[in-house]
C-alpha cells in the first residue's frame, strides 16, 4: 500500500506539474478577441482557461485512479520476491533451516539479498550440525574415562582377593588424569570460540616458539640456525623414540597482536601432536617466517602416510585419522579443534597438508603487527 500510494503521488505531482506548466503557457494568450475586426469569433484568454482547467481536471482524476491501480500492480511485482524471502526467513525461525530461497533472475539488489540470506542458512545449518557432532562427541567421550572407572571398580569389588591393588590405582590414576585434559580441552575449546573476549597485546611469535621447542626438548635453546638435538624428546614421554626437533631460524621481525596464553596453546598443541604421532628417529621441523601481512609458523613432521581427505577432517572435534589412534589411545581429539578456534578468534588461518612420505604440514597464519 506505502508504494502504490507513493507511486500514485509520484503520477500526481508530474500532473500537477504539467497543469502549472499550461497555466504559465496561457499567460501568453491575449485576453481580447483578435479578430474582432472579421466577426469571426476567437477563443479568448479566459476561454481557453476554462477548457484547460475542464480537462485537465479530468485528466489528473485519470491519472490518479492509472497511478493506483498501475501503482499496485508494479508494487506487487517488486515484492514478490520479498514475499518469497519472508517465507524463509518465517520457515527458518520455525526451524526448517533446510529450506533456501533460490530466487531466480538477473542480478539486483533483491537477488543478492536473497543469496545473503541463503548463504546466512547454510552457514547456520553447518553450524548446528557441527554443534549436534560436537555434542554427540562430547558427552561421549567424558563419559568413556567414567564408565571405564567404573568398571574397573566393579571387577575389583566381585573379586577383592583377587584384585592387584597398586595396578589397579595406576589405572584408575590413569583414566582420571584422560579425563582431567578432555576436561580442559573442553574448556579451552570454548575460551577459544569466545574470539570477542580475548584482550589483544603484542606477541612475539618467534620468541613463543624458541620457548616451546626448548620445552619439549629438553634444554633446545635455538641459538643455533638449524638445531638436531641426538637425544629423545625429554618433555614428550609418549613421542616415539629418537625423535628430534630442527628449528629453522629467520632473522625477521614476528610480532602478531592478541593472547599470549592461547597463541602458545595453539603452537604448542601442533607441536605435540607431531611429536605424538611420529615414527621412530622421525624429527619435527619448525620455522617461524613472515609473509607479507601474515605470521607464519611452519611445523612438518614425519610420521604416518595420510590423504587429504583424512587431514582435512582433522581440525574437527574427536576426529582422530585411523593410522594415529592407534597405539596413541590417550589422545582427546581436541589438539587441532582447539588450534582452530584459537586461530579464528585471532583472525588467522590453519592449513593442513599431508606431506609427501608421510606425516604432517600445518601451517599456522597470523595477522602481522
Amino acid at each position: 500500500m506505502k508504494l502504490t500510494l507513493s507511486y500514485a503521488l509520484f503520477v500526481l505531482i508530474v500532473g500537477v506539474a504539467v497543469f502549472a506548466l499550461g497555466f504559465l503557457l496561457l499567460r501568453f494568450v491575449p485576453e481580447g478577441n483578435l479578430y474582432a475586426d472579421s466577426g469571426a469569433f476567437a477563443p479568448r484568454r479566459t476561454d481557453l482557461v476554462e477548457v484547460f482547467v475542464r480537462y485537465a481536471t479530468w485528466t489528473l482524476l485519470g491519472l490518479a485512479v492509472v497511478g493506483l491501480g498501475g501503482g499496485w500492480i508494479v508494487a506487487g511485482v517488486m515484492l514478490r520476491p520479498l514475499r518469497r524471502i519472508t517465507d524463509a526467513a518465517r520457515a527458518a525461525r520455525d526451524g526448517a533451516f533446510d529450506q533456501r530461497i533460490a530466487l531466480p533472475g538477473r542480478r539486483d539488489e533483491l537477488t543478492d539479498l536473497a543469496d545473503t540470506f541463503d548463504g546466512m542458512l547454510a552457514r547456520v545449518t553447518e553450524t548446528l550440525d557441527e554443534q549436534r557432532r560436537f555434542a554427540a562427541n562430547a558427552s561421549h567421550e567424558l563419559r568413556t574415562p567414567h564408565a571405564t572407572m567404573r568398571t574397573m571398580l566393579e571387577v575389583a569389588r566381585s573379586d577383592p582377593a583377587g584384585a592387584d591393588i597398586p595396578r589397579l590405582l595406576q589405572r584408575l590414576d590413569d583414566t582420571n588424569e584422560r579425563a582431567i585434559r578432555l576436561t580442559e580441552a573442553l574448556l579451552a575449546l570454548a575460551r577459544a570460540s569466545r574470539g570477542g573476549m580475548i584482550e589483544r597485546r603484542p606477541v612475539d611469535v618467534d620468541a613463543v616458539v624458541t620457548e616451546l621447542v626448548a620445552e619439549l626438548s629438553g634444554g633446545l635453546t635455538g641459538e643455533s640456525a638449524v638445531r638436531t638435538p641426538e637425544t629423545p624428546i625429554g618433555a614428550s614421554t609418549l613421542a616415539a623414540p629418537g625423535v628430534r626437533i630442527l628449528r629453522d631460524r629467520v632473522e625477521t621481525v614476528a610480532v602478531t597482536a592478541g593472547d599470549e596464553i592461547l597463541i602458545r596453546q595453539a603452537i604448542g598443541n601442533l607441536l605435540r601432536n607431531a611429536l605424538l604421532y611420529n615414527v621412530p628417529d622421525g624429527w619435527v621441523r619448525v620455522t617461524v617466517h613472515v609473509d607479507g601481512r601474515h605470521v607464519i609458523v611452519d611445523i612438518l613432521n614425519t610420521g604416518p602416510l595420510l590423504d587429504a581427505a583424512t587431514v582435512a577432517t582433522l581440525p574437527e572435534p574427536f576426529v582422530r585419522a585411523a593410522a594415529r589412534q592407534r597405539g596413541r589411545g590417550d589422545g582427546t581429539g581436541l589438539g587441532l579443534a582447539i588450534v582452530a578456534s584459537i586461530v579464528r578468534a585471532h583472525a588467522g588461518r590453519l592449513e593442513l597438508w599431508p606431506r609427501d612420505g608421510g606425516g604432517l604440514h600445518a601451517r599456522l597464519r597470523l595477522p602481522r603487527t
